[in-house]
């Protein structure tokens, strides 16, 4: 069986070796490097399965290869690292494309558990997919073709991450409903997915952006006042 990859870019040292030790334990191929700029260029050539990433980095930080990489569609999850523990600098990694977060002082036990459930998370997604013969979920505005994770608006292929694939291809299968974002949580990210609430909402803000014609006006994904959301179709 292949081994997944997990890549750490991370300048301390003991927050390096700590995590490369433990994951590597656990059996998983892992590559550390010590700066945003290596980082970067790891992530084209080791081509990991998970990214554990620290905010503050030399040259190139965090939150900026996390927007890089979402710019450029990329679905690999993104664990962040941060000391920074207050609801702003956890959004603003979230917004950056990070699926995770991490406070430091942490628990490398608790971080291992978080790698291991993106892993499963993924290799769910693949099956679900691999399974499900209607690839193709075809709206007015806009069409996702599941068998290639792409998302196509108004004839132009749009570069989606991960997480906002899965939200979106969860609320088209499940239209009309009201959905709490507990329960988008639980199915989208999963039952041991402990973050906060709010990532529901930056990732529907996301998405308005890319199929919604005006997004302070959605016609697609729609706000239930004190309850969640709900996608409208015809």
């Amino acid at each position: 069986m292949t081994k997944s990859k997990i890549l750490v870019i991370d300048h301390e040292r003991s927050h390096r070796e700590a995590i490369r030790y433990n994951l590597t334990l656990e059996g998983y191929d892992v590559q550390v490097v010590t700066d945003g700029k290596h980082g970067l260029k790891a992530i084209r050539t080791f081509k990991p399965d998970v990214i554990i990433m620290d905010v503050m980095l030399p040259s190139i930080s965090g939150i900026e290869i996390s927007r890089t990489l979402q710019s450029e569609g990329s679905q690999i999850p993104i664990i962040i690292l941060t000391a920074k523990s207050t609801v702003e600098n956890r959004v603003a990694g979230f917004d950056a494309g990070a699926i995770d977060y991490v406070v430091k002082p942490f628990s490398t036990r608790e971080l291992v558990a978080r790698v291991a459930a993106q892993i499963r998370r993924a290799g769910f997604n693949q099956q679900q997919i691999k399974s499900d013969r209607s690839d193709l979920i075809r709206f007015d505005d806009f069409t996702i073709d599941r068998a290639s994770r792409s998302l196509f608006v108004r004839g132009q292929r749009l570069p989606i991450n991960m997480r906002e694939f899965e939200l979106l291809v969860y609320l088209t299968k499940n239209p009309n409903r009201v959905h709490t974002r507990d329960s988008i949580l639980n199915k989208v990210w999963g039952s041991d997915y402990n973050g906060s609430a709010r990532t529901v909402d930056v990732h529907i803000r996301w998405l308005r952006k890319k199929i919604e014609v005006d997004p302070s006006v959605p016609e697609y994904l729609l706000t239930v006042r004190g309850v969640g959301y709900r996608f409208a179709s015809s």
